[in-house]
């Protein structure tokens, strides 16, 4: 069967006998055309069943009916980790009311992040987009600015760009309130085994644990940098465990690191919780069924994404600035994975 060729500008102009920019105007309701005019090119395109490229509703500027996501990660991390299935979830559900749809894309590098934004803009493919783990220094908000791309920020406090705002929960005391409850059951050699400090979430909480364990005197924290993944995850651990300073509790930056840092204990013979408490700023089902079921801050992840979407969706429609708004914090879903600390009546 011989697929039929798609209707443009040019052949709806042809029809009415007009140039291609008269057709632009009508179909965009931009003045400039009579009333009469727009009605015969409306005709025509509806016979043609014309539907307009990007370049074409670049030219017009008319709505994609679509947003961006761009997940800078190792592609094979996100099979595993639930924070992103039911994040894209949840941004789904918020999109649902304005039938509007999703285009994600998965890289490598915050270069390439920024290489698919200003494609996304130039062919006008997206109406605005949604922004994962804010650097400490952020090139991708100062680009998103200068080309009016609206966008929104999935981020841990108030943005400092009007223009950008954010969906937002306070890591900083999230990480304080998970790393005071092991710190007071008497634990003081603490690691913290986190993921990129490009990312900053990720320094906000190296930052909370080691001001929280000034608190406690003889304190000893320690943190080491992986890329989320449970392979460098199940290494840290290792180490961890058979190095000369053992500590007595780990905390995980997601669940898949928890599991893969459960399993590395177990195969060493170390008891958990007997001899090592673990957590995670992440849940899932997993942390749940595992023995010992790991405690984990449990967050609405699904919401979150709903929020950020809805958030998102005001931010194009609107002609003055956004704020910010706070997400429900996570919960502190205290387990069998963190005992007390041995050898401590604290």
């Amino acid at each position: 069967m011989v697929q039929q060729k798609r209707a443009t500008l040019l052949d709806i102009a042809r029809r009415v006998g007009v140039s291609k920019a008269a057709v632009s105007f009508a179909l965009n309701n931009r003045p400039g055309v009579s009333e009469e005019l727009r009605e015969r090119v409306m005709r025509v395109a509806e016979e043609l069943r014309y539907r307009p490229s990007s370049a074409a509703l670049a030219l017009g500027g008319s709505r994609a009916d679509v947003i961006g996501l761009v997940i800078n990660r190792p592609a094979r991390t996100l099979g595993t980790e639930s924070f992103f299935p039911e994040l894209l979830a949840g941004i789904q559900a918020g999109l649902t009311e304005t039938h509007t749809g999703l285009q994600t894309l998965v890289v490598s590098s915050q270069a390439e992040e920024l290489s698919a934004y200003e494609a996304w803009h130039g062919a006008h493919r997206v109406d605005g987009v949604i922004v994962l783990d804010p650097h400490r220094s952020d090139e991708r908000v100062r680009l998103l600015t200068e080309l009016s791309m609206p966008a929104v920020q999935i981020g841990s406090h108030d943005s400092d760009t009007p223009a950008v705002p954010s969906v937002w929960i306070d890591d900083a005391a999230v990480a304080t309130q998970l790393f005071a409850v092991l710190f007071e059951r008497g634990h003081r050699s603490i690691a913290h085994v986190m993921g990129r400090l490009e990312f900053e979430h990720t320094e906000l909480r190296r930052r909370a644990f080691q001001a929280c364990a000034e608190r406690f005197p003889g304190a000893v924290p320690r943190s080491i940098e992986t890329d989320y993944s449970a392979e460098q995850a199940a290494h840290a651990t290792h180490e961890l465990l058979t190095g000369p300073r053992r500590p007595s509790a780990i905390v995980y930056d997601n669940d898949v690191m928890a599991l893969a840092g459960l399993r590395a204990a177990q195969e060493l013979g170390v008891d958990v919780p007997g001899d090592l408490a673990i957590a995670s700023f992440d849940d899932s089902i997993a942390m749940r069924l595992v023995r010992p079921s790991i405690t984990a801050l449990t967050r609405d992840t699904f919401a979150l994404g709903e929020l950020a979407a809805r958030t998102l969706m005001r931010r194009i429609d609107a002609t003055e600035p956004v704020p910010s708004v706070p997400a429900a914090p996570p919960v502190l879903s205290l387990r069998e994975s963190t005992g007390q600390a041995a050898n401590t009546s604290i």
